[in-house]
């Protein structure tokens, strides 16, 4: 079988940060790194699950709405990948992604998405954990340029 190229990527020489996947056709995969692979540290699943309702919530109400096809947690818990079509820039995807983890970091209220009809583990979710690993993202994204996208 094939190797597919997310496990062709050196996991122990990655960092915490924002990077171009992959592009398929129209479609840019960021992988964005909130926690450093095998470093021994991830996201606790329910601050992971929060994140993932509040991340998405906020992409796709964004102007980008129409051009976000994807966001969701990588399975290793070390962050999320996030899927836009081709026609927002590596800058502009840059500002959603730090203006999304924004919108996290200083969420207070109902999580959007998490009543028992609304989702399927609706009990395990972590607001302030989600709000803590934003915190912590929004250092790392700073200043964040397009050069650096690249792994």
């Amino acid at each position: 079988m094939k190797t597919i190229a997310s496990f062709t990527v050196d996991h122990d020489k990655l960092e915490k940060g924002m990077y171009i996947s992959r592009i398929d056709g129209d479609a840019v995969t960021y992988d964005i790194r909130m926690k450093k692979p095998n470093g021994g540290d991830y996201l606790n699943n329910g601050a992971l699950h929060t994140f993932e309702h509040l991340f998405a919530t906020y992409a796709r109400n964004s102007e980008y709405t129409d051009s976000v096809i994807y966001v969701g947690p990588m399975g290793c818990r070390t962050g999320f990948y996030l899927i836009l079509r081709d026609n927002v820039s590596s800058e502009n995807a840059i500002k959603l992604v730090q203006d999304s983890f924004r919108f996290v970091a200083e969420f207070s209220g109902k999580i959007p998405g998490s009543e028992r009809k609304e989702c399927g583990n609706y009990l395990e979710h972590d607001l302030e954990g989600a709000k803590a690993v934003a915190e912590d993202m929004l250092k790392v994204l700073d200043g964040y340029t397009a050069e650096k996208l690249k792994y």
